[in-house]
């Protein structure tokens, strides 16, 4: 591709866009507003156009793709005129100051078939590819916790604040190391120190459902430069030091239990061995192949709006005082649970689940993410419901209930107290079965009586009544009555709870009245 890209604005980074696609023989035209600036560069790149009016740049046929790197209040409004103009666009970041502006740029490129790419150029920094490496094949072990620091003294911006100005690019890369995981929680706060209204320093904490928690750490009121970024894995600690001429460095350290005490046992750091691409140089040769082979770009737009909503998001944070925001497993903000329900300040809801209207969850119970409570249930003390679990409408569980994955409550089901719910029918300690898991399902007004024990992979029937201290292991039949270990069917039961008794094959409940006939071994209501 030869002279065919547009750079607009070529002042503070733009300048650094300009040298490198001038260097790749694709610069044809600058755009500036400030014309003096651009009449500055006439004698440094021979044989490039000159302009400061971007409507004259989009006219111009011979254009290819626009480059953007003015003040980011503008990216969404020269990318989208940019794009309708049929040019492909590498917008710097952030991809836009709102996430419905950068989906609207994204479905307007995909209609367009047209590139648009984000400028998160760590992706394109080696030691960075590199560190990617060492902890997708496992290098590091578990990632633990990631922190990072941005920090300087200045370019101190009035039309947007630090988070906005430099923590999109640690965003990214965190991201890009958790394999586009996106948090559950964030929370963010800073200081106003030199503008009222503007953020000078900000710190930003994401936690992720896999266990791994991050902290951003952002500032240009700082006495010294620094870019590090720190991942702590359960083998090994990596660096990444961007203002050092070492990268990037490993330090195989280790925890020992003595005494049933941690010991930490440090080692020597290991100086990983990276290319010497400038990143910037490989981010522009990257949209040039992108263009040349219709290729998605790394960082294209899906990349830059999840970078977005983080930032949106710990925008919101910041603005509450650094109030925790929670998302879903979509990484958007959870939908509120519904009104007049009741959780107990010593009860804890996760992520994503859903409780239903009047529905009270007493002391010290956890219900774990993504799932959902009915209405008007009752969820006793010392309870633990989740993940993924669906309880239906006026359920009671009793004291001492753990309902796993696995396991659905129908409608005014009651469980118990202390009774057991499994979902695994051979479990070992030291062997994952999790992708095992065995479904069961308690229907509509079924009753498990206290320190019952439900194994795993079962349907215990509408109505039924299990007792007390029973183990079941197979399918329970509608109304049924069983008790016993194993249980064994011993009678029927009313929709009313009361044991119903047969001289011939037709009954009345003594209690409510309701009539039923049996055929075969099934009880059918009249």
């Amino acid at each position: 591709m030869k002279k065919n890209i547009a750079v607009v604005g070529a002042g503070y980074w733009g300048k650094n866009l300009v040298r490198n696609f001038y260097e790749l023989n694709a610069l044809r035209t600058i755009c500036d507003a400030d014309i003096d600036l651009v009449n500055s560069y006439e004698s440094q790149f021979p044989g490039i156009k000159f302009t400061n009016s971007f409507d004259a740049l989009l006219s111009d046929p011979s254009i290819e793709a626009i480059v953007i790197a003015t003040p980011a209040e503008y990216h969404y409004q020269m990318a989208k005129k940019a794009i309708r103009h049929k040019k492909h666009v590498f917008v710097e970041k952030p991809l836009a100051l709102q996430l419905e502006q950068g989906e609207e740029l994204i479905s307007l490129a995909n209609q367009q078939g047209l590139i648009l790419m984000v400028g998160h150029i760590l992706h394109y920094h080696p030691a960075i590819q590199k560190l990617k490496e060492l902890i997708d094949r496992g290098e590091l072990g578990k990632i633990q916790y990631i922190y990072s620091n941005r920090l300087n003294m200045g370019k101190i911006r009035s039309e947007e604040n630090i988070l906005w100005s430099f923590a999109p690019h640690d965003i990214s890369v965190i991201l890009l190391l958790l394999q586009n995981e996106l948090p559950e929680t964030v929370y963010s706060t800073g200081g106003n120190y030199l503008q009222k209204q503007i953020s000078d320093v900000t710190m930003t904490t994401m936690d992720f459902r896999s266990g791994v928690k991050a902290h951003i750490f952002v500032s240009w009121l700082h006495p010294f430069k620094e870019q590090k970024l720190v991942v702590v894995g359960d083998k090994k600690m990596a660096v990444f030091d961007d203002v050092s001429t070492e990268k990037l460095s490993l330090f195989p350290h280790r925890i020992d239990w003595v005494d049933r005490l941690p010991v930490a046992c440090k080692a020597e750091a290991e100086v990983v061995s990276i290319g010497s691409d400038e990143p910037l140089k490989t981010e522009c040769k990257h949209f040039l192949k992108c263009i040349e082979e219709n290729q998605i770009p790394k960082t294209d737009g899906n990349e830059g709006l999840r970078v977005l909503r983080v930032l949106q998001i710990s925008q919101k944070s910041l603005s509450k005082n650094g109030e925790k925001i929670i998302l879903d497993k979509d990484g958007k903000l959870r939908k509120p649970a519904t009104e007049k329900h009741f959780i107990h300040e010593s009860s804890y809801v996760d992520n994503g689940c859903d409780i239903g209207a009047n529905t009270q969850i007493w002391h010290f119970s956890h219900i774990l993410r993504d799932s959902k409570i009915g209405e008007k249930c009752t969820i006793g003390q010392n309870v633990l419901i989740g993940p993924e679990v669906t309880i239906g409408d006026k359920c009671k569980v009793q004291n001492n209930v753990s309902i796993y994955k696995g396991v659905t409550l129908e409608d005014g089901v009651f469980c118990g107290p202390s009774c057991v719910f499994t979902n695994v029918y051979n479990p070992r300690a030291f062997v994952e079965r999790k992708h095992e898991f065995m479904e069961t399902l308690v229907k509509r007004g079924a009753t498990i009586g206290a320190n019952a024990t439900i194994v795993c992979g079962v349907t215990i029937g509408k109505y039924s009544l299990i007792g007390a201290g029973s183990v079941v292991k197979c399918d329970v039949a509608d109304y049924a009555v069983v008790a016993g270990v194993p249980a064994k069917q011993i009678g029927w039961v009313c929709k009313c709870g009361t044991t119903l008794k047969f001289n011939d094959e037709r009954t009345v409940c003594g209690y409510c009245g309701d009539k039923y006939s049996l055929k075969g071994n099934k009880l059918e209501v009249n």
